[in-house]
């Protein structure tokens, strides 16, 4: 991995993390110390992340962090959509018996955990990777490695949104039992169904979302 790599994973790790603030306004300066990295690749690292529209580089001023709103989270689920709805039917289609036993049995784990012991900081990660998990394989249904990259910024900008969103057991509860509810319908090959139950699924989630502005 190149410095420049390791600098624009240092600091969407920093960002995702929240010791580098949504919004923040930072100088050039202070990001080198931050993240560890000579000057010159954390350029590179801030034109890529600006590319990604993540942030805004200000000449000679430093640089702004984005922070989420209610047009960011609207714009994202709309795109979010349009990526996934022709991919969803895919997977329907094509996804193996075993990645689908396997998604639908760590959703089991996950809702099983959930009755039992709540929503908590403990089982946090494997929540969020769940949902990560999944809709990345559906994405990848489709095979294409550009879209495929336009879903990884899409992906970046969910989690920007997320932080500032209280997870709670009726929620993670709600996602997990709608993606079943489109594994269910993967699994009997029912693309039109597993169309719906994405809809369904991202109109929701958006609903949820919304909720923090």
């Amino acid at each position: 991995m190149s410095l420049s790599e390791v600098a624009y994973e240092r600091i969407l790790d920093m960002l995702f993390g929240r010791e580098l603030p949504a919004g923040a306004f930072v100088s050039q300066n202070d990001l080198v110390k931050l993240i560890g990295v000579p000057v010159a690749p954390l350029r590179d690292a801030l034109r890529v992340l600006q590319t990604e529209g993540l942030l805004t580089i200000h000449p000679r001023s430093g640089i702004r962090f984005l922070k989420a709103d209610f047009e960011l989270a609207r714009n994202t689920y709309q795109l979010r959509g349009i990526l996934e709805r022709p991919a969803v039917r895919v997977f329907a289609e094509t996804a193996s018996m075993e990645v689908l036993d396997a998604l639908i049995a760590r959703h089991e784990r996950g809702i099983a955990a959930l009755e039992r012991d709540g929503f908590t900081p403990a089982i946090a990660p494997e929540m969020i990777d769940i949902d990560a998990v999944l809709h990345f394989e559906i994405i990848g249904a489709l095979g294409n490695p550009l879209i495929g990259s336009t879903y990884r910024r899409v992906h970046n900008y969910l989690r920007l949104i997320r932080l500032d969103r209280t997870l709670t057991t009726p929620i993670v509860m709600r996602t997990l039992r709608e993606h079943m509810v489109l594994l269910e319908a993967c699994k009997a090959r029912d693309a039109d169904a597993a169309e719906a139950a994405l809809q369904a699924h991202f109109s929701n989630a958006l609903q949820r979302t919304l909720g923090i502005f």
